[in-house]
């Protein structure tokens, strides 16, 4: 599984609507709406690397109300099981 990270700016009267056409979108796994230099954060989820440009470039990119978009593609994800059990110290918990 590829996972992307695109940072959307969008017309700033349309940015609900164009939320919710990108959610819609198949491989669109989640749409947050944020705050700081974008305006919405997708992430897309697909199998294959083509699939990218097919969401992101052929249909996200092409929403109406969409002024610019950076992608991120990720290569390795750390949860939060993960992440605890890096920095364990090895000491049991307190519960």
């Amino acid at each position: 599984m590829l996972t992307a990270i695109v940072l959307v700016e969008a017309e700033v009267d349309r940015i609900p609507e164009v939320a919710a056409e990108i959610a819609d979108l198949e491989g669109v796994s989640e749409v947050y709406s944020v705050t700081g230099d974008v305006d919405l954060i997708a992430m897309v989820r697909v199998r294959e690397h083509d699939q990218l440009a097919e969401v992101i470039a052929d249909r996200l990119n092409k929403v109406p109300g969409v002024r610019s978009s950076e992608t991120h593609i990720a290569f390795r994800a750390y949860s939060r099981h993960d992440l605890d059990a890096a920095f364990s110290l090895g000491m049991p918990d307190a519960d």
